[in-house]
């Protein structure tokens, strides 16, 4: 497999999740903006989406689509116990919360890295991400490890990447001290250490 992916994007959990499955696999770094990769191929011509994260499996397919690639790393690799068996009452729970992190946290982020948003509106998409962030928390404070109980899954790699985006958003995750312990154990594991070393990034604690 190969991972098609830029420092600190979105790429950064399905990252963090092949890691965690132990799957051998390779990174080819690409500049989004330039719409090149780190070998000088054309991104476009690899995904004409143009953005990562893109996947190409060992059949040479390539996949893309973040929570896409998130659950078919995971689904293909049980024992590491990274989702729930499909077609239960778990799975669902967390599709929930793979959707919720993509169109409801993810997508709320975006504007504040947009150079042409206004000043004037950034308040508007802060108070966004406040109230999800406010929804987690809750979700967080009856001392649970991670988002589906006692067990990390592909959900935490998303919502680490996601809150690692807090500071350049202007986001304070003190207001959030269960989020923002939950991020600091995410942090600890060995396979994030190890996909944050790779791509020259630091921990959130």
């Amino acid at each position: 497999m190969k991972l098609y992916f830029a420092p600190a994007a979105c790429s950064l959990a399905p990252h963090i999740i092949l890691r965690e499955a132990g799957v051998t696999f390779s990174l080819e770094r690409v500049d989004t903006k330039a719409k090149k990769t780190e070998t000088g191929a054309d991104f476009l011509a690899i995904n004409p989406k143009g953005y990562v994260p893109a996947l190409q499996l060992d059949d040479g397919e390539i996949v893309t689509e973040g929570i896409v690639l998130q659950q078919l790393i995971a689904d293909q690799n049980p024992h590491a116990d990274l989702v729930p068996p499909r077609g239960g009452k778990e799975r669902r729970k967390l599709e929930e919360w793979l959707v919720f992190l993509a169109t409801e946290v993810h997508k709320a982020h975006l504007p504040l890295f947009w150079p042409a948003t206004p000043d004037s509106a950034k308040p508007l998409f802060l108070d966004k991400i406040g109230k999800r962030y406010d929804l987690i928390e809750k979700t967080l404070s009856d001392g649970r490890a991670y988002l589906m109980g006692e067990t990390f899954t592909i959900a935490d790699a998303y919502l680490f990447t996601l809150a690692n985006w807090a500071d350049r958003a202007g986001v304070a995750l003190t207001k959030w001290p269960h989020l923002q312990r939950h991020v600091g154990r995410v942090a600890a594991r060995p396979a994030v250490q190890a996909a944050m070393e790779a791509e020259g990034l630091k921990t959130r604690s």
